[in-house]
């Protein structure tokens, strides 16, 4: 008889808590010492076991010079500042610190060095500025972004520190305020993270390479006036202002940001500092008053890793219990951005290995050509299609793909993608536009659609050399979703030309109407298989975010997205991965990852 060691390839585990999908998601905040001194927008430097604090204000009071240091449990004053002031950037250990920069009732230039026990002032900064990004050591250091006196306040200036002077470097490509940096990276390695534009809310993320700044994946929530701590590719990001102060606390990982535990207390303007994403000290800030809570967060250095399919006995709670994954408990997060807006695009390919084929968008906004691909983490432009154009649908993987339709002139064209560029193959049948397709490069669906204005019951196989036309839809429809193979596909919702909530299925010959979804809509993306299946976005007659999974014979109500939007590209595995990019909200470059949640389920005997 097998074993289940034999059948899983790892044996039943006695342990004490469960297991954790990694460190990180294990990670927790306990309350640490307060300050002697409540403030908000101050700085800091160090690690959680050895920090230095300096600055700040108490509303309505002038900038605070204190400086305390904290050595792992409680907080000792120490000598103040030249120049009291907020907001300042803060860079290094506690025994070797900058504070750069900040506001007095101007910004200001100032620019001191720590030596352990007081401060100098040394070669000032060339921009004054106040609630800056900050990386670096007291010898090589940078600030970037921040609030400058002259309108438009928002800057996106970089500046960098030799140990003797400032100077100017590559400036971000979003320029903000409030925004969180990476306190333990380099001069050649940093992130700068969300802030705020004359208080709108900045999505964006951006990674520096010692030469340029990047555009990389967007955290869950937008906010202001954070704390971070961390590297460039082990960050952490806490507290803030989304439109309230707030205790959401994520984890970035060099390609993704990641919710973990919240902190006690919501917060902005506070200081956090660390040196990765294991290991941060939150203090100060502000509740609608300035605090003098300090809380630490630490993530297990020995954990127990999360196994799908893992069996394991856990003797705190005296249980047996097995790690899988739950659709409904899935969630989406922010990933990298289109680098051209579009709508109305082909999709192709999985949550890691995307293309955003052809649409409609740019500036001025017409039919894109435009092909770009998407490796888990940012897009790339590739070779562009041959013939622009949006309504088209498409198949396949990021090697070997094939888009198909548009509108008139173009609605029956086919072009096929070998890696690197498109070739023009034979025609559809007839004209498809706004319709939805399934399969791959040579073994392809297309169905519904228009011409006719109210939709198309027309099914299209091709199987890499010729067209063939299979059974006809149940309903006539157009901008619907399609998702699975050309022998195993669903078609759902759109419009007949009312929004429907339909569903049908085809079995390689024949549509058979199936469960409907729980929401009517149409312009909604899909992706997965007939069995298990995503569909996302659409409009109601206003866009939505709503997610509905398929299991083969119900549709359940998930995660919505973050962004409520329709006409948006649908790629992804099964209903456990998926990928939405795109889209009118308006047109968009905003993307989205959905990945199935993983939970560890007591076993329970029937």
């Amino acid at each position: 008889m097998a074993e289940y060691k034999g059948i899983k390839g790892f044996k039943v585990q006695t342990v004490s808590t469960d297991p954790a999908a990694s460190a990180i998601a294990g990670g927790t905040w306990a309350s640490g010492g307060d300050l002697n001194t409540a403030r908000k927008e101050l700085k800091g430097a160090g690690i959680q076991t050895a920090g230095l604090v300096f600055g700040g204000k108490q509303s309505p009071t002038a900038g605070y010079a204190q400086t305390e240091e904290y050595n792992g449990s409680s907080w000792t004053e120490k000598n103040d500042l030249n120049t009291a002031r907020r907001s300042m950037g803060g860079i290094g250990l506690y025994t070797a610190a900058l504070a750069a920069t900040g506001w007095v009732s101007t910004a200001v230039t100032n620019n001191e060095s720590w030596n352990g026990t007081s401060w100098t002032e040394v070669a000032e900064v060339n921009t004054g500025r106040q609630a800056v990004g900050s990386s670096g050591t007291q010898t090589a250091g940078l600030i970037y972004g921040g609030y400058v006196a002259s309108a438009p306040n928002h800057s996106a200036l970089m500046e960098q520190w030799n140990g003797s002077s400032w100077t100017e470097v590559a400036d971000l490509n979003t320029a903000r305020n409030g925004l969180s940096g990476s306190p333990a990276g380099t001069t050649t390695a940093a992130l700068a993270v969300l802030g705020s534009q004359s208080g709108t809310l900045v999505s964006n993320v951006e990674s520096w390479n010692g030469s340029s700044w990047t555009e990389v994946s967007e955290a869950n929530s937008n906010r202001h006036d954070l704390g971070g701590s961390g590297t460039s590719t082990a960050n952490l990001i806490f507290g803030g202002n989304t439109g309230s102060v707030s205790a959401l606390t994520e984890a970035w990982n060099g390609s993704a940001w990641t919710e973990v535990s919240d902190m006690a207390t919501a917060r902005d303007f506070l200081s956090g500092f660390g040196a990765s994403s294991i290991s941060a000290l939150a203090s100060g800030g502000d509740t609608g008053s300035a605090v003098a809570n300090t809380e630490e967060w630490s993530a297990p250095a020995l954990f127990s890793k999360e196994n799908l399919g893992q069996v394991f006995y856990n003797s705190t709670s005296d249980a047996f219990k097995v790690t899988k994954q739950s659709v409904p408990a899935g969630t989406w997060s922010a990933g990298g951005s289109l680098n051209t807006a579009v709508q109305n695009m082909a999709s192709v390919g999985t949550q890691t290995a995307a293309l955003s084929v052809g649409g409609y968008g740019g500036s001025p906004a017409a039919a894109q050509a435009v092909n770009q691909e998407y490796n888990g983490s940012t897009w790339s432009e590739q070779a562009d299609i041959n013939t622009a154009r949006y309504g088209l649908r498409g198949g396949g993987t990021t090697t070997a793909a094939i888009v198909a339709g548009g509108p008139a002139p173009n609605n029956n064209l086919v072009e096929s993608w070998n890696g690197s560029s498109w070739t023009e193959i034979t025609e559809m049948i007839s004209a498809k536009e706004n319709g939805a397709s399934a399969g791959v490069q040579n073994a392809f669906l297309m169905f519904g659609g228009v011409p006719p204005a109210t939709g198309d019951v027309n099914t299209f196989y091709w199987n890499g050399t010729s067209w063939t036309e299979g059974g006809d839809m149940v309903q006539a429809k157009r901008n619907l979703a399609g998702l699975g193979t050309y022998t195993a596909a669903l078609a759902a919702g759109g419009e007949t030309p009312s929004v429907t909530a339909n569903v049908e299925s085809y079995d390689g010959t024949s549509w058979t109407e199936t469960t409907n979804l729980n929401t009517a809509r149409r312009a909604l993306a899909g992706s997965g298989s007939q069995t298990a299946g995503l569909v996302y976005g659409g409009t109601t007659g206003s866009n939505t975010a709503e997610t509905e999974a398929w299991d083969g014979t119900s549709w359940t109500e998930v995660a919505d997205m973050a962004t409520a939007r329709s006409t948006n590209g649908g790629a992804g595995t099964g209903n456990t991965l998926a990928l939405s990019f795109g889209g009118e909200s308006p047109i968009t470059t905003s993307t989205e990852e959905f990945t199935a949640a993983t939970l560890n389920s007591t076993l329970t005997a029937s």
